[in-house]
This record gives structure tokens, sequence and C-alpha cells, in this order.
């Protein structure tokens, strides 16, 4: 099976350093373009993927968008930044849970240092996660904070069993050439934006398309 854009490049090209973004992105939103960039910009990535799940295990199928809009969105806003790609890793790679996503990536790609990115509120539920512990062990992890969720965040089962493997401010930059288990919260602006919401506010063109097609 060929790789897709941009993954083609990974067997031959020089040392990267690659954010992993991942997530419904139903739809993706300015929010999510905001970690995006603060993860570019404090960590020293090369690039961010969005890695736009095919269903994610911990939400109801229903109001879910179609992957094929909710990529489409990701493109959208990865967009603005040519550094930004939105990708459908875990359809090519036939996997369902980040464990193995992720463990599917650094034995693949060797040449690239990963760090997984997500919001605060993951945190607070990441030991819901399938083999959440695997993923502490496997990559390093970069936590960004998100309204109203990154108190309890530090506080949550997962911060509190991996506490010493928490770095420092003055080390965050270098955190994708570290081994794992390293993670890091970075206090970064907060954005108001929220699939969530957007959805509430939105009657979408994939909703109509979806009742239409029963």
């Amino acid at each position: 099976m060929s790789l897709p854009p941009p993954l083609y490049r990974l067997g031959s090209a020089p040392k990267r350093r690659v954010g992993l973004f991942g997530g419904s992105f139903n739809p993706a939103h300015a929010g999510h373009a905001h970690i995006a960039l603060e993860a570019l910009k404090r960590l020293d990535l090369d690039e961010v993927w969005f890695l736009v799940s095919p269903q994610n295990p911990l939400k109801e199928q229903a109001g879910m968008a179609p992957m094929a809009a909710r990529l489409a969105s990701a493109a959208t806003v990865c967009a603005r930044d040519p550094r930004l790609k939105a990708v459908a890793l875990e359809t090519w790679l036939g996997t369902r849970y980040t464990a193995d996503t992720l463990e599917a990536c650094a034995r693949r790609f060797k040449r690239t240092q990963f760090v997984w990115l997500m919001g605060a509120d993951n945190l607070v539920q990441f030991d819901r996660w399938q083999r959440w512990r695997k993923i502490f062990n496997t990559m390093v992890i970069a936590v960004f904070a998100r309204p109203a969720y990154s108190n309890k965040a530090l506080a949550a089962k997962a911060a509190r069993a991996f506490s010493t493997a928490q770095i420092g401010s003055r080390r965050t930059r270098h955190l994708a050439t570290l081994a794992p288990p390293a993670w890091a919260f970075f206090p970064v602006r907060l954005h108001p934006a929220s699939a969530t919401h957007i959805r509430a506010g939105l009657k979408a063109p994939w909703a109509r398309d979806v009742r239409s097609s029963r």
C-alpha cells in the first residue's frame, strides 16, 4: 500500500519533528488551528498533522458528520498554514484506538520525532482511553490549555499517574527529542471556539444529506 501525502516522504526525508493532533474535528475550527500554531511555535515542529478519526470510541455516532466532511473541514482549517496537514491516517493504518495508531507511527516512521498534541479537556478523561498508560510510554505528549478544563486536567488521574514525567517550562521546546514518558502542559491563550457550539448553531449540509439517504 502506497503512503498518502504527507506521509510518502517520511521514509527518506531528513529527521523531522511532527505534532500529531487527533480528534473527530466535527467540525474543525479556529480553536484547533490556534492549538496547532502554538504547537509549531513552542515545540519547534516542522509540521502538525490533523488526524481525523473515523469514529471516536468515546463519542456517540449520532450527530457525527461523515468522515469526508470532517476531513474537508480539517483541510480548510489547515489551508491557513502550509505546515498544517489534514490526514486520514487511522483510515490508512486500519487502527481504531490512539494507542495502536501511535505505536504504528513510531514503528513505521523511525526518522520522525513525533509529539502527541491534545487539549486539556482530553487529559481530564484520558484514563478512559484504551491503554492510556501505553500512550504515555509510546510518545511524548503536549497538553494545551482549554477554557474551563486546565485545573481539572492537572488534577486528573492520568496527570497524577505520570506526574514525575511532566517536564518544566525550560525544556518544553525540546520535548520532541525526549524519550517517553514525558509530557508538558502549555498555559496558552484560551480560544473560545467549540465544535459543540458550532454544531448547535449551524444546520450543516451533511446533516440534511444523511437524513435524505435513510
